[in-house]
């Protein structure tokens, strides 16, 4: 073995040896050979500060963080991952040994023991797990605007209509509460209401909301939004002593990349929201993988990525750690890239001038290398393979080191259907899930108040034509005397009547008889 070959297994040793529990990635490759005793390791008490996994399509970034959610579940930490297409059902069933694995476990002088894992299932639509949802006054307007792709004007009218129902104590939590809002607050009643505390909603605007929550009603995501909203505390459960992999899966709803990105920073957001100050601990309470991170960052609005930027600075102290998986260390704003201690960057290619640029980019963000020449390493990387630096126990970054990875020991690919179905039915959550639940809301307040504005006017419309029809009533008929006329004449009838009777009477007994007015009418 060559000194440049000792030095460099000393170095890695020295750089990758933490002193508590840890995650072994691989062993340290140089000049095209694996030396098994220059393990790379994680230290886990450093997972809370974040992570970078990237590398271009084909070069193994889902079985680094298949390997990385098996250990960390071993640990007794929770996991939570996006399932992008499906394929990581696997883990729930130990893996199977054949040549290639039975080839890099020697090259790393590791045994490989093949193992299953606790893993629960969840899903946007309701179909391929039990269903995740979340109510649109958790989202709040900054991400709902983000989901349906409104401006700045639109998100403007969005915020506005939030406030409105929280001055209100209408609570918005499906996609009928916030049409009915927008509709209300922008025609008849509801605009003149909020006219001077609020401004117009102009029927541009509110016709272009409405719209796009149709939109996301058609292709059959209301589901997603309403209650029973789900509960960030079944994230963190575990089975016997094994940390539990919670699997979004989102196989049938990848051609709406903006909305699951976005959901998932919700999810962050309530747990950023809910979980209480923890400092540093020995190991992180849950750890967050965001995969396809660059659908979340782009044309994303200002006060979007304030948003990101704040959660993901502020939530280690919290016990959560979040590790974005994507193509390039460049899809990753460098407000929030700074503060991604640990990085597992696959293999870049560049074949045209913006991946030659991006690789340059890449390049400076990793620590000066006496063993690589970095730009040449990240274009020769093999499957499997990566260039790793993490922040030691004491927060400094490790010596760069290209790493053989070691194999995933669960299944690297879906359960079969039959399996699938068992996992997701038999479980808790699938049933705690299942049923929705409507509860009064914004749509019940407002359809309420609606229906007793339109039942009081008519109240009054019908008072008002009573009062016109007694009006019409009271006047003649052409040819007939007026009431009073009636009534006056009705009394002079009954008047001589009275006085006709008198005068009779008083020619049949001989006596004069007067009228109580002191005259008779006719001179008696």
């Amino acid at each position: 073995m060559s000194d440049s070959s000792l030095k460099f297994i000393e170095k890695i040793k020295a750089s990758y040896a933490p002193t508590g529990s840890y995650i072994y990635l691989g062993s340290g490759i140089l000049d095209g050979q694996v030396y098994g005793d220059a393990e790379v390791n994680l230290s886990l008490k450093m997972m809370n500060r974040h992570g970078l996994i990237a590398g271009a399509t084909g070069t193994g970034k889902t079985r680094t963080l298949q390997l990385l959610a098996e250990q960390l579940s071993d640990a007794g930490v929770p996991v939570f991952m996006l399932d992008v297409k499906g394929d990581l059902s696997g883990l729930n069933q130990p893996g199977s040994v054949n040549p290639k694995i039975e080839e890099r476990a020697a090259q790393l002088k590791k045994p490989f023991t093949p193992s299953g894992f606790p893993v629960e299932i969840y899903s946007l639509s309701g179909k391929l797990g039990a269903q995740m949802r979340a109510t649109v006054l958790e989202f709040g307007p900054t991400l709902l605007s983000k989901v349906l792709d409104l401006n700045d004007t639109q998100s403007g009218v969005m915020a506005v209509i939030f406030k409105y129902a929280d001055d209100n104590k209408m609570p918005i939590i499906d996609l009928n509460d916030l049409k009915k809002l927008v509709s209300y607050l922008s025609e008849g009643a509801g605009a003149a209401e909020i006219k001077e505390s609020y401004g117009t909603i102009s029927t541009a605007t509110s016709g272009t909301i409405l719209r796009k929550i149709v939109a996301i009603e058609q292709q059959g995501l209301s589901g997603m939004f309403g209650e029973k909203s789900f509960d960030s505390e079944d994230l963190f459960e575990r089975v016997d002593g094994k940390g539990v992999i919670s699997l979004l899966n989102i196989a049938d709803v990848q051609n709406q990349p903006v909305l699951y990105s976005t959901f998932l920073l919700s999810l962050l957001a309530e747990l950023f929201n809910t979980l209480p100050e923890v400092g540093d601990l020995d190991k992180p309470k849950l750890v967050f993988f965001f995969d396809e991170a660059h659908l979340l960052f782009n044309n994303s609005s200002k006060t979007f990525l304030e948003q990101i930027e704040t959660i993901i600075r502020l939530i280690r102290s919290k016990g959560v750690g979040v590790f974005f998986c994507t193509q390039s260390p460049t899809d990753v704003p460098e407000s929030v890239l700074g503060q991604l201690g640990n990085r597992v960057q696959h293999a870049l290619r560049a074949f045209t001038p913006n991946d030659v640029d991006a690789l340059k980019k890449t390049v400076n963000t990793y620590p000066k290398s006496a063993f690589y020449q970095i730009d040449q390493v990240l274009t020769s990387l093999g499957t499997g393979q990566a260039l790793v630096t993490v922040l030691n126990e004491k927060g400094i970054p490790t010596e760069v080191s290209a790493t053989m990875l070691t194999p995933p020991r669960a299944v690297m690919g879906p359960l079969t259907s039959a399996d699938f179905d068992k996992v997701v039915t038999g479980s808790a959550m699938y049933t705690k899930y299942k049923d929705p639940i409507d509860p009064e809301s914004a749509y019940d307040i407002l359809t309420k108040r609606i229906n007793e504005r339109v039942a009081a006017e008519a109240e009054q419309k019908q008072e008002a034509a009573e009062q016109k029809q007694a009006e019409i009533d009271s006047k003649p008929k052409p040819g007939e005397k007026s009431l009073v006329e009636r009534v006056m004449g009705a009394t002079i009838t009954r008047q001589i009547g009275k006085e006709i009777v008198r005068g009779l009477f008083g020619m049949l007994t001989g006596k004069k008889t007067r009228s109580k007015s002191g005259g008779g009418l006719f001179g008696f």
